[in-house]
């Protein structure tokens, strides 16, 4: 079964971006020749990092979206891993997210629909008149 997941990757900041675009058609070959799709690949650009990562503040971020099973998404990991100018990266499953926001979305999409369906000559809700907590102690019997 085939799952789609995104894969963000920071290669070191004095990468030529000529190495950087090698570096993605690899792993975009590895994807295809393990029978996955790279459905997208984007080139985020260079970004300060959060904290220091092998001596480098900054790096060059690059997400890919696959869909692949998950023999090929471990050889794509072990790439990543071994290859000496990407200096982290990370590999997130998101298909079952976006099952989970489609279903969210039919759902607003029903409820709109229900509301939008409701008469427009349909009576006015009727207000009962609430007493406070003081008008209620006063009308009420005093016990001793």
């Amino acid at each position: 079964m085939s799952r789609v997941y995104e894969v963000m990757f920071i290669v070191r900041p004095d990468a030529a971006e000529e190495d950087v675009d090698k570096l993605i058609a690899g792993f975009s070959a590895t994807v295809t020749g393990g029978g996955g799709v790279v459905k997208t690949v984007e080139k985020m650009g260079r970004r300060k990092l959060a904290y220091m990562v092998r001596k480098f503040n900054d790096g060059n971020y690059v997400l890919l979206t696959i869909e692949a099973m998950g023999p090929v998404v471990l050889e794509l990991e072990r790439r990543l891993r071994v290859t000496e100018p990407v200096i982290k990266f990370i590999t997130v499953r998101i298909d079952e997210e976006e099952k989970r926001l489609a279903k969210v979305k039919a759902l607003r999409g029903v409820r709109r629909k229900v509301e939008h369906a409701a008469p427009a000559s349909a009576p006015a809700p009727v207000v009962a008149a609430v007493a406070t907590p003081v008008e209620a102690a006063e009308a009420a019997p005093a016990t001793v």
